[in-house]
């Protein structure tokens, strides 16, 4: 099979992105959110918890905690008790005092829209940072979420397992204009069809553009399906009794 060059991969990454438009003309940001500041509180609490319970916690903090002022003056403990439904609530509660803090100290009480100043918020790391810049400055950024590397592995449009490197490729394949909203399909196709566990590849409407092996394969598991590039994960074979 020959290779695909760089040319050809950028031109399928459009076809991509464009088929993807008119499956999920819907698609956008799953997280609720007013203003750059409630994006940046939103996207904290979403680690390692459901956009949906996100929302059902920022419906109710929002309208309590309204500056990064407020987050700082309250206490710890009123605080971790009411954003403990989205998990880790008290790495989390540290994490958003300090943010605000500096928030508060270095910029005036206002989230910077640069990304090296983002960057130097503690808790924001570079994929948040790069979505509160193309969701809520209009920036173009590409945030590698968990359903953006899934995606852009199986798609064969990198071969990284590294989120940075992964946004290298992506923004060297996608044209400028389109990085925001790609993630945006990207985000929705992986919760809608291209899931984790098992791919719906025989109803995909992007599978002739996708390299992803076995399609066709119902139920098919990461361990059986790896991502162009990567080695299929050993199984334990069940013992014979």
């Amino acid at each position: 099979m020959a290779v695909e060059t760089l040319t050809q991969k950028a031109a399928r990454a459009r076809q991509i992105v464009a088929r993807l438009r008119r499956v999920h003309p819907d698609a956008r940001l799953a997280l609720d959110f007013g203003s750059p500041f409630e994006l940046l509180v939103a996207l904290i609490l979403a680690a390692q918890c459901t956009d949906e319970r996100v929302n059902e916690v920022t419906k109710v903090l929002f309208v309590k905690y309204r500056s990064p002022e407020d987050y700082v003056r309250v206490p710890r403990e009123e605080l971790e008790a009411d954003i403990r439904p989205t998990g880790f609530y008290r790495n989390k509660a540290r994490a958003l005092q300090r943010s605000c803090e500096d928030i508060t100290r270095a910029f005036g009480g206002v989230v910077p829209a640069r990304l090296e100043d983002l960057l130097s918020l503690p808790g924001i790391g570079r994929k948040t940072a790069n979505i509160i810049l193309g969701n809520a400055f209009g920036e173009p950024a590409i945030g590698v979420d968990t359903h953006v590397m899934r995606l852009s592995q199986r798609l064969g449009l990198t071969r990284h397992t590294n989120p940075d490197k992964i946004e290298a490729d992506l923004t060297h394949i996608m044209r400028r204009p389109d990085w925001v909203r790609a993630c945006h399909l990207l985000q929705f196709h992986g919760r809608r069809t291209c899931i984790s566990r098992k791919p719906r590849c025989p109803t995909c409407q992007i599978a002739l553009l996708c390299p992803y092996p076995n399609k066709g394969v119902a139920g098919t598991r990461n361990s059986a399906c790896p991502a162009p590039g990567q080695r299929p994960l050993r199984t334990k074979r069940r013992s014979r009794r």
